[in-house]
């Protein structure tokens, strides 16, 4: 049995499926790397050569106009605000993140909503992906008043925005945080209607102040709450792999605290 045909099948003896009854053997391939990687089990050979996070081999890079956008926010109004659905839409997203986001793009795993944003006149200016959250995030669990089993209950209430890049041939004063204000009103209703549950909170991670200084997110009332430790989204390791950053949370409903330490969360 080749890895993901073992992956799929844990899941199934597991009951490990997303809110569409789908199995999310991704994730249990993922684990089971880990694993492996650890000296805790011995996984059997791949059959092909699996792609790195942060790979970008595969993504193809589409040309489209460059020409320098530099103006008033108003000029550019109001903004064109697009899921990404379509094939054709994802090619163009991922060629964008691809290009001009430092992480690069890297394959979506488990519930995710992406945008593509644009002028008025359909001028591309920015793309951002919202995924799941974190499991492993002391300062934000601590913010919640999360123990384990709370946080095991109603993670999935929670959404991470991974990637937000506004292109560089795109200098706008105050594009950044209008463009967070307007997806911040909007991504609770687009996540319900792709997978039918709600999400209450937004997170995020900046690297700052190496790289960033979050002010954008400040600009657009994200709160920071902390700082991680470094040891990646899924914890498990006890010294820093990756560089630390500070934690930004953004409520989309003004019971989120209450919703989220619930006894019973959103299956």
């Amino acid at each position: 049995m080749g890895r993901t045909k073992l992956s799929v099948a844990l899941c199934e003896i597991w009951g490990w499926r997303d809110s569409n009854e789908r199995t999310k053997d991704m994730s249990c391939r993922d684990m089971l790397r880990a694993l492996d990687k650890a000296g805790k089990i011995v996984l059997p050979a791949p059959k092909r050569t699996t792609r790195r996070s942060g790979d970008s081999k595969g993504v193809r890079h589409l040309v489209h106009d460059e020409t320098p956008i530099s103006s008033r926010l108003k000029e550019l109004q109001p903004l064109l605000i697009k899921v990404v659905t379509s094939k054709p839409d994802w090619q163009q997203f991922k060629s964008f993140v691809d290009q001009y986001h430092y992480l690069k793009f890297d394959r979506c795993i488990s519930e995710n909503m992406a945008y593509l944003v644009m002028s008025s006149d359909e001028k591309p200016l920015a793309s951002l992906l919202f995924g799941s959250a974190a499991w492993s995030c002391r300062d934000r669990d601590s913010f919640i008043g999360w123990g384990k089993d709370e946080k095991r209950r109603n993670l999935n209430m929670v959404a991470n925005n991974s990637r937000f890049v506004v292109y560089p041939f795109v200098t706008v004063p105050h594009l950044a945080s209008h463009i967070l204000s307007l997806v911040s009103k909007r991504i609770a209703a687009d996540w319900d209607k792709k997978y039918g549950h709600q999400i209450c909170l937004l997170e995020t991670f900046i690297e700052a102040p190496a790289r960033f200084r979050g002010t954008c997110y400040k600009a657009a009332n994200w709160t920071r709450v902390g700082r991680t430790t470094g040891r990646g989204r899924n914890g498990g390791h006890h010294t820093s792999i990756i560089p630390e950053k500070d934690i930004y949370l953004y409520p989309l409903d003004r019971n989120w605290l209450s919703i989220l330490n619930e006894q019973k969360g959103t299956k």
